[in-house]
């Protein structure tokens, strides 16, 4: 039985890592929507299957807010995890900071390298895009409620395989609504992913970073609730309603 400050502990290496490697992909392949899909989705596979057994390996708060809207968390544990999760995704952030001061971006210019400013980097922040605020966050909303109901419906399965392969099918989800998403508002599904970029990138985006944010907030966890919701009043119901007896019943003698 892990105690509460190793799964706290195992939240905050699990979102560095998520962030670090899919924020980081983004931002050296200039946003390449096959590569930052899967390295989000790959560092899901990583982490389900190191960190997993200790905290479930949820690295993102509509993740965590999910399981307690469904249920299975208390509040205090969706709060204590969700502060862990933007800790870490603060620390994969820094990291990204540090590298671009060290030239990680730097490009060769007339036979030198020429570094690229820290206000002129983005740090794989969200944004709308060409879109305006209220079409944000119905991507926001649709891509999280895909991403956790699938979330929920692989971890409550009956189904062994399907529960002792639910980090595969999780990284796969992730993937899949990155590769429609980045084009559109970056991607969040994941408030933590989103916070510590949207701070770093303020000098580059000139504050719209910052003022567009909430969205990337309200649309994953709106979309986390609708998922449990949905789970709740259909799939969860149907799933452990009793089947129905063919035998013919015996009617009354009385």
């Amino acid at each position: 039985m892990y105690s509460k400050s190793q799964k706290l502990a195992a939240e905050v290496f699990g979102t560095f890592v998520l962030v670090f490697f899919g924020c980081g992909t983004a931002m050296v392949t200039g946003a390449d929507v096959v590569a930052t899909s899967l390295a989000f989705g790959l560092s899901i596979v990583a982490a389900a299957y190191t960190i997993g057994p200790i905290s479930g390996a949820h690295l993102n708060p509509a993740v965590s807010f999910g399981m307690f809207f469904d249920g299975r968390m208390t509040l205090a544990e969706a709060l204590s995890y969700t502060i862990a999760q933007i800790i870490g995704a603060f620390l994969g952030t820094l990291c990204h900071f540090v590298l671009v001061m060290c030239g990680m971006l730097g490009t060769v210019e007339g036979g030198k390298v020429v570094k690229t400013s820290v206000s002129e980097v983005s740090f794989g922040a969200n944004g709308f895009g060409s879109l305006n605020f209220a079409g944000a966050l119905l991507v926001e909303i649709l891509l999280t409620f895909v991403f956790v109901l699938v979330i929920l419906c692989v971890t409550q399965s009956d189904n062994e395989s399907t529960s002792t392969h639910a980090g595969f099918f999780i990284a796969l989800a992730l993937t899949f609504v990155h590769l429609v998403g980045i084009k559109l508002t970056g991607t969040s599904v994941n408030p933590a992913r989103s916070i510590p970029p949207a701070i770093f990138a303020t000098g580059a985006t000139n504050g719209k970073s910052i003022a567009q944010l909430w969205v990337f907030i309200v649309g994953p966890i709106t979309g986390s609730f609708l998922a449990a919701l949905f789970n709740t009043m259909l799939i969860k119901n149907t799933k452990n309603k009793p089947a129905k007896s063919n035998k013919p019943q015996k009617k009354s003698r009385k």
